[in-house]
């Protein structure tokens, strides 16, 4: 079983990850980590705290000599800006904790909500945890989890289809092709023209003081039939992905394959009808259902799309209420991006590598890489003789 927590906060001295479960024996490098950590930090529309932090990873368990130990993993990412911010977020008690204090919550944040659960009279206790920055620990995750697959012969490919009002032609699915298509792109997005519109309407937007939502997709190729359960509700590989998607800050809405189009379509116009040749086994000439079928995928692509809000802290801020003299007010204003679904766009991606490494984890067991990989090949085998 694969599992991990995540700590730390925004402005803290470090954000911190344990992973248990990861077999020994995988071959793992900080630079590869470094690689994802980047790309999350990139795209164009980003804020001021991208020019501050510049990500890297560092092991302080469970790796050695560049090799997985089958122990606790524990991973560490430096906040650049902690020097700023040390007094302020101190955990000693003669920490500046009285400076910086925020009491107008921002609308569309965990602000509010936050502060009247935990009793909270400073709001920055709930922004500080409740912040983005937490996806940097989730992205070195999924990291981890992207060099098991690769192992499996599993790839992970996340593109943007749509910013605000311009959608992305929808293009090919062939994962070479796909990637030929995003090189060298600013916003993960597989259609230039689109692109050049969307950067359009970021500009726009920020000398509006406002800000942009959008459409990211994942694609996982060369996911075997088999992976998850229909047997009970929470094993069900697609529920276990959309919540995975679901808690990236500001994503709103998941779906699988055709989603929210299928209900308004016949039943014969959604389903994905079955073939069957001596050189490829069971196989499908659609793809509606996005590869998972009844909790379980079907050998196909498994296809994600994730609607993003757009980010609610803004430069022109919204009406609000004084936490604690209840008065009228402006919401705070904490640095922020304009658009960021491109970052959110690899944060996707980290999420949904970590969800199937669990159930390829689940489904072929071992300790170590080789056991797993002998268990993976005799199921790959057993399904090309069925």
């Amino acid at each position: 079983m694969l599992r991990y927590l995540t700590a730390g906060e925004s402005h803290g001295a470090v954000l911190t990850a344990i992973i248990e479960g990861m077999p020994a024996g995988l071959s793992l490098a900080g630079d590869y980590i470094n690689r994802q950590l980047a790309r999350r930090q990139g795209g164009y529309g980003r804020g001021a705290r991208m020019k501050i932090e510049s990500d890297t990873v560092r092991f302080l368990s469970g790796v050695r000599g560049g090799l997985t130990l089958g122990s606790p993993i524990t991973l560490q990412v430096e906040n650049k800006d902690w020097d700023n911010w040390s007094g302020v977020m101190s955990p000693e008690p003669d920490g500046r904790v009285g400076e910086r204090v925020v009491t107008r919550p921002r609308p569309g944040h965990a602000d509010l909500a936050g502060a009247m659960k935990y009793r909270h009279g400073d709001i920055r206790n709930v922004l500080e945890r409740s912040s983005a920055r937490e996806t940097a620990a989730r992205v070195a995750v999924g990291s981890v989890a992207r060099r098991l697959l690769e192992e499996l012969g599993i790839k992970i490919v996340g593109r943007v289809v749509r910013i605000g009002g311009t959608e992305a032609v929808a293009g090919s699915l062939d994962m070479e092709e796909l990637a030929a298509e995003m090189a060298g792109s600013q916003l993960q997005c597989a259609d230039p023209d689109a692109e050049q519109r969307m950067i359009a309407e970021i500009d726009q937007a920020r000398k509006a003081g406002d800000t942009l939502g959008g459409i990211f997709e994942i694609n996982a190729y060369g996911v075997p039939a088999g992976l998850g359960s229909y047997a009970q509700w929470d094993r069900k590989l697609d529920g276990r992905l959309a919540a995975a998607v679901m808690s990236i800050q500001a994503v709103k809405g998941v779906e699988i394959g055709l989603g929210f189009a299928a209900a308004g379509q016949a039943g014969s116009l959604v389903q994905d009808e079955i073939f069957y040749g001596q050189d490829r086994g069971f196989y499908r000439m659609t793809n509606r259902a996005g590869g998972i079928e009844g909790g379980v995928t079907n050998g196909e692509v498994v296809v994600l799309r994730a609607a993003m809000k757009p980010i609610p802290t803004l430069y022109r801020p919204l009406r609000s209420v004084d936490l604690i003299t209840k008065e009228p007010v402006e919401a705070s204003v904490e640095r922020s991006d304009i658009c960021a679904v491109p970052a959110a766009c690899v944060i996707g991606e980290a999420v949904v590598a970590w969800e199937i490494a669990a159930a390829c984890v689940e489904k072929c067991g071992g300790d170590s890489l080789a056991e797993l990989k002998d268990n993976w090949y005799n199921y790959l085998l057993y399904q090309r003789q069925v």
